[in-house]
This record gives structure tokens, C-alpha cells and sequence, in this order.
């Protein structure tokens, strides 16, 4: 069993109940996913993902593109639901990541501490971005890269964010030591539940989007 499904493990044995206004979940406080890349290759190797769709995902998201028909021509419809444009979401946040990326390549200081910040309170938005916090550290000639979730649905959104925290770092001139996920809230939607247990068995599934 590797880590992810470790964790979804987890929830769905230990994880309380709560309703909000998407539906049902089931959820954990303050979880902690340290990604060594052997375990990144176990869960990215063996879990279904669509790939190049979540790479030019990501590559939109560094352009800044915020109409919704750009992500639609890359066959991306996950994001429908906000509207024509993202509004302070993850494009206004990412456009920052080259330049910080450049930076810690050029001067690579084990005594700094590089920080993408995403969000902002009190920001009006109709997707706050999930993913709140990337940061980049450097230490024995290695990349460690962190990253604080405010909410992560395990079932969807995890796996797809762990690949792009992944991407993210290949991008950085460094062998990478860990891939490490502080998750404030990881749940699992209770529709998805079923699907969950058959995922944990082997079974190839398709998860519902809740929005």
C-alpha cells in the first residue's frame, strides 16, 4: 500500500463526518504526506491521472490565463463551473512561480527559505485556490519542497496536486529529496466513498466532481 492510499486509508477508518454545502464528507485535521521520490513514482505509476491535461494545466496557470475557454481547449472542464474567468485563482498566483523558480536556481542558499504564497484574505474569488503555500528549501545539495493544503479532496484533487508539486520541482536544477504535503482538511465526499473502496482494491473508477 503506498502512501496515498495509506491516507485514504485513514480517512476512510478514522476520518468524522460533516455536512458543508457540497455535501457529505468525511475528513481529517492536520495530516502530514512526506513524498520521497520512491514513493512518488509508486503513487504516480500507479494511479490513474490525466497527465497532459494537468501538465498544460499547470503551464496555463504559470501564463496567467484566467479565461476558462483557454483551459476548455485543453480539454480541461473542471474549472466550468467558476464562470468565464478565474477570478484570484490559481493563475493570479502561479504567473509569480518562473521568477521565483529563476531565483532559487541562480543563487540555491541552503539558509533560504523560497516561498510562493497563494491567496489572499478577504479577496474576492469564485475558486480560492486549495493549494496555499509552496516552499522551496535546499539542504545537502538537495530540493525539499513543502507545500500547506487548506482543504484537499483526497479522492480527486490530491493526486492531481501531488503531480503538479512534481512537475514543479523538476523544474528546479537539484535532485529532489521529498515532496512534503501539510494537509489542514483532506477529506473524501461521501459519493465517493464506494469508489474509494474500490480504487483501495484495484479497481479502475471514475470519482464525481463536487463543486
Amino acid at each position: 500500500m503506498n502512501k496515498y492510499h495509506e491516507i485514504l486509508t485513514k480517512i476512510l477508518e478514522k476520518g468524522k463526518s460533516q455536512q458543508n454545502n457540497k455535501g457529505g464528507i468525511k475528513y481529517l485535521h492536520n495530516q502530514k504526506l512526506e513524498l520521497k521520490p520512491i514513493d512518488l513514482l509508486d503513487i504516480l505509476e500507479g494511479h490513474p491521472l490525466a497527465r497532459n491535461k494537468l501538465k498544460s494545466e499547470l503551464e496555463l496557470f504559470i501564463l496567467g490565463e484566467r479565461n476558462i475557454e483557454e483551459y476548455n481547449k485543453i480539454g480541461v472542464t473542471w474549472w466550468d463551473y467558476c464562470g468565464s474567468i478565474l477570478v484570484n485563482s490559481y493563475p493570479t498566483y502561479f504567473e509569480q512561480l518562473p521568477q521565483l523558480i529563476e531565483k532559487v536556481n541562480s543563487e540555491k542558499r541552503t539558509s533560504k527559505n523560497y516561498v510562493l504564497f497563494l491567496g489572499a484574505n478577504d479577496a474576492k474569488t469564485n475558486q480560492q485556490p486549495c493549494l496555499s503555500l509552496i516552499q522551496f528549501q535546499i539542504e545537502n545539495n538537495k530540493l525539499v519542497l513543502t507545500a500547506y493544503q487548506r482543504s484537499s479532496d483526497a479522492s480527486l484533487g490530491l493526486p492531481s496536486d501531488i503531480y503538479h508539486l512534481y512537475l514543479i520541482s523538476r523544474q528546479i536544477n537539484l535532485p529532489l529529496k521529498s515532496i512534503t504535503l501539510m494537509l489542514g482538511n483532506v477529506h473524501i465526499y461521501q459519493n465517493n466513498i464506494t469508489n474509494t473502496k474500490r480504487l483501495l482494491r484495484g479497481e479502475n473508477i471514475k470519482f464525481n466532481l463536487n463543486v
